[in-house]
Parts: structure tokens; sequence; C-alpha cells
């Protein structure tokens, strides 16, 4: 089965071309809701010491005012990534009144869409179409689904790499189209094994019942505040998580045969009328409720557990982007908020990613045929509510396959993978956090779901107690963690030069809203 897998690491391993990695280029996105000292999502704006949410780099919001987004530049160290990280929250932490971090994932204390302040981003039109997308989320799918925290981890391989990889291939293509193809094999294998994501590092098995606002349920409870499903890792990736529901009921989805398909299948979803979403209007009474009513308003609104990126030119869309110059990295998106360490991710996590992602490109990858799609679905789904059941299997082409045997059977496959990542460091951390993840199949107590679940029967504790317990350690943790006068000023001079720039921004605008849209949509 991984025979292609095995040639590929020997030639690069043959070749002496380990040291190659050391310049593959890692970011993390992790978000978190500002709460109040009750665990009630915040009421207050974004804090104007933090700077300007639409033009700072490293510090903005997500879809609610209260739903910070710390964001690193790429790093090639891992430790470099969270040392950023850490700085940055810490920067954020020292500016907020009266105010602290959620530690998890799902939110508490949600009392009702109204209780959900949605982003501002200023007067400018590239501001408003910001806010008036994420209004329209909140038409669509209701604002609750739209404050579950995630981190999002952003990877791209090595110029350098690509050269020799292409050459060990026999590759003819030119070198962008090929890197594109390469990158989108790699997203089909990382859909085919993405259930692994969930199992090793899901850590929301229980949610506050107030997040359903009494809506019936079949999650079991709990006790009077709590509900929570037995075995459950990740209960943001399943079914009451963010989900794309019409795309599937007018037949469109997302194709990952080729970048070109990608692109075609999304800008096909941002063309198509929606009947339900026209229901809800476009500009009604003078305020703009969606920038369309087709059943994708913009390309972020496709959920996916990874996407193909690019960085972006201005205005560009991000389709646009791709087509022009090809993916530059991808960005894995189904990880769960570590409630266990005051980043939200760890060393550990980071290292076992980059091995997993390097091993989903030098796996075979054929295209993903109709039947494989729903398993892909129907596999993420299991593990997100069943994950830790001994019992459960998963769909494997056309046998089923317990998911201990099938992840027991992958990360022995990566082994490899990690041997050649660990020639170009030192103290083999690649090894030993796969080896941290096989632990964790062998004896599922050890996944973060299954030790939150722990702890709160232990303390006698729901899940709002658990998550603000954690959350005030990791407050506790920040504010006792000096922050270098550099780092000070570095964060103090971007705040201010960001809001200069929203100013700026507000201030050159020539045209109206309704004309900056269509200009916006009208790229070709």
């Amino acid at each position: 089965m991984y025979s292609r897998l095995r040639q590929r690491l020997d030639r690069l391993i043959g070749l002496g071309h380990s040291r190659l990695m050391r310049n593959s280029a890692i970011g993390v996105e992790k978000e978190t809701l500002r709460v109040n000292r009750e665990g009630g999502i915040a009421q207050t704006p974004h804090p104007r010491a933090l700077g300007a949410a639409l033009t700072h780099p490293y510090i903005t919001t997500d879809y609610s005012e209260a739903l910070t987004e710390l964001i690193t530049p790429p790093f090639q160290g891992i430790r470099q990534v969270l040392d950023f990280l850490r700085d940055v929250q810490q920067f954020v932490y020292q500016r907020l009144d009266n105010e602290y971090l959620w530690s998890t994932s799902m939110p508490c204390v949600v009392a009702g869409e109204t209780s959900i302040p949605v982003a501002r981003y200023g007067s400018s039109n590239a501001g408003q179409m910001k806010r008036v997308y994420r209004v329209g989320l909140g038409y669509r799918y209701g604002r609750v689904m739209q404050v579950i925290a995630g981190v999002h981890f952003n990877y791209s391989f090595p110029p350098d790499f690509w050269t020799v990889y292409s050459e060990l291939e026999g590759n003819r293509l030119p070198m962008q189209d090929y890197v594109s193809e390469c990158y989108m094999a790699l997203i089909r294998n990382l859909q085919r094994f993405g259930w692994l994501i969930p199992y090793l590092f899901g850590a929301s098995p229980a949610i506050c019942k107030s997040f359903l606002g009494g809506a019936p349920t079949t999650l079991q409870e709990f006790n009077e505040n709590t509900y929570y499903e037995p075995y459950a890792t990740s209960l943001r990736m399943g079914d009451i998580g963010y989900q794309n529901n019409k795309e599937n009921e007018y037949g469109i989805k997302a194709s990952y045969d080729s970048l070109a398909s990608y692109i075609d299948s999304l800008g096909c979803a941002i063309n198509t009328p929606c009947a339900e979403y026209e229901k809800i209007g476009v500009l009604v009474d003078g305020e703009y409720r969606q920038l369309n009513a087709n059943i994708l308003q913009i390309e972020n609104e496709y959920y996916s557990t990874i996407r193909p990126k690019q960085v972006l030119n201005g205005n560009e869309k991000p389709t646009l982007a791709l087509k022009r110059r090809g993916i530059a990295y991808v960005e894995l998106r189904s990880l769960d908020v570590n409630a266990f360490d005051p980043l939200g991710i760890n060393e550990r996590q980071l290292h076992f990613l980059e091995c997993f992602l390097l091993f989903c490109l030098l796996h075979d990858s054929p295209v993903i045929g109709a039947d494989e799609r729903r398993a892909i679905d129907d596999n993420e789904l299991r593990a997100a509510h069943r994950g830790r059941d001994p019992d459960l299997k998963l769909v494997r082409g056309h046998e089923s396959v317990y998911l201990r045997e099938w992840a027991s059977e992958l990360l022995e496959e990566m082994h490899a993978v990690c041997e050649l990542l660990d020639q170009s460091v030192s103290g083999a951390p690649y090894c030993a956090a796969l080896d941290e993840q096989l632990r964790k199949v062998r004896d599922p107590d050890l996944t973060p779901s299954a030790r939150m679940l722990n702890e709160m029967r232990e303390r006698g504790e729901g899940f709002y107690h658990f998550a603000r317990r954690m959350s005030e350690i990791h407050q506790h943790f920040f504010k006792n963690l000096p922050l270098s006068e550099n780092r000070e000023q570095y964060f103090t001079e971007l705040a201010v030069k960001s809001l200069e720039d929203q100013q700026a921004l507000e201030a050159a605008d020539e045209i109206s809203f309704s004309e900056y849209l269509q200009r916006y949509f009208a790229q070709a």
C-alpha cells in the first residue's frame, strides 16, 4: 500500500536531502474568545490598544468583535512560531480590562444570537466588506455557530525542496504547475487521513447547554449545564459545528482533482444564486444583509479541513491569486484549541503536523471519487463523535477497518518520515512527537478529549467550570510572564501603525460601497 512512499523516502534519504526541510515556512493562527469575568462573551469593542483589526498583521478578529485572532508570521523554526504566539498573547493580555481569553474551542454562557457582536472594521469599503460578509454568515448559519474557535496550521515546503523533488519524480511540468499539483495531492491525502487530527488533538467532547439554545439534540447529558458524548473527540468538527449544507443540496462541492477544478468549483458556488438566501435579501432598507444571495458569498465561506492558499495582492480574490500564481502554502483548519496549553497548541503537535503533511505529500494520492468523498465525510463525523470508541470502524476503500488499527498503521508508516526530518535537527523531536501520538492510539485515555472528561468527572465540574478554570490558569501564566522591552515596543508600534493605516484606507476611498463590491466580483 505504501511502496511509493517508501521509494520516495529512500531517494530523499539516499541523496542526503533531509537538510532541505530546514527552510520550511511554518505559521499558526489561533482564535480565542474574549469573555467577561463570568465567562460570557465580551460585549466590549476590540481593544483600541491592540490596534485596528482591519490592518494589523498579527492581531485581528474573526467573526465576532469578541473573537480575537492571533497570527504568527511564517518562520523556519517551530520554536520561533511558539515564541511569537506566546509574546503576542501576552501583549493582548496586558491590554484586557477585566476580561480574559477563553481556553477552549467551544464557547460558554451563550445568551442567544444577540449576545454575539459581529466584528466591525471601520468605514472603508474594505472594512465594510469584511463586516457585511460576517453579517451574511449570521443570517445564513446563525451567529452562535460562528464563535467556535480553532487553531490553523500554515505550512509551505522550501523552494529548494521542490527543485530536488521535481527532479526525483521526473517532472516535466512548469515548476509552478508542478508545485500546485503536489499540494493538491497532499490535500486529498489529508482529507483521506484527516480523521486522525480530531482523534489525536480533539479537545471538545462536551459543550455548554447554552450553545444549543434549547434546540433538540441527540447528545447525552453530562450534568445540569453540560452535554457530551462519551467517546467524542471534537464536537467542533462534528455535525453541531460549522457546515456548508447548501452546496450539497445543489450538488456543488469543492473538487480537489486539480487546482483548476478546485477554482472552477468554488467559482461556480460563488456565482450560483440560492433561492433560500435570496429570501434574506442583499440590500434591505439601506442596509446590507449579505454580499450577495449566491450559494457562497466569497471563497472563505466554504468550510474545509484544509485549504490551498496564495498570498493576496491587495484586494485580489483568493481564487484569482491561486489561478495566477499557484499554491504557495496550505492551511490546516481542523485543530481544536488545546485547552491544556496556554498557547493553545504545543511543540509536539507542530512537529507531528509537519511530519503528517510531508507523509501526505509523499503518499500516492489518486483523485477522490463520489464513494470515497462520502466515506471521507462519514469518517470525519465518526471520529469527531465516537473517535475513542474501541468498536468504531471507518470506511477504507471497500472495507471497514477499526479506527485504532488504521491509525496504528498510518503512524507506523510515518516513522520513516520522522526519521528523515530528524536528520536536520538535534534531539529527534519528530520521532518523539510521533511516539506520543502512538501512545494515544494504544491508550485513548491519553487523548485531550478523554483527559478533559476525566478531569470533569474527578472534580465534579461541567464544561463551563472546566473551561473557566483552565482560562484562569492560562491568564495567570501570561500575567506572570515578562515581555521583553523590544517585543513590547514592537507590538505597540504595530498597533499604532495599524490605526494609522485604517484611517488612510478610509480617507482614500473614492467610490461607493456598491461600486466597490461590483468591481471586486468583476475581477477576472
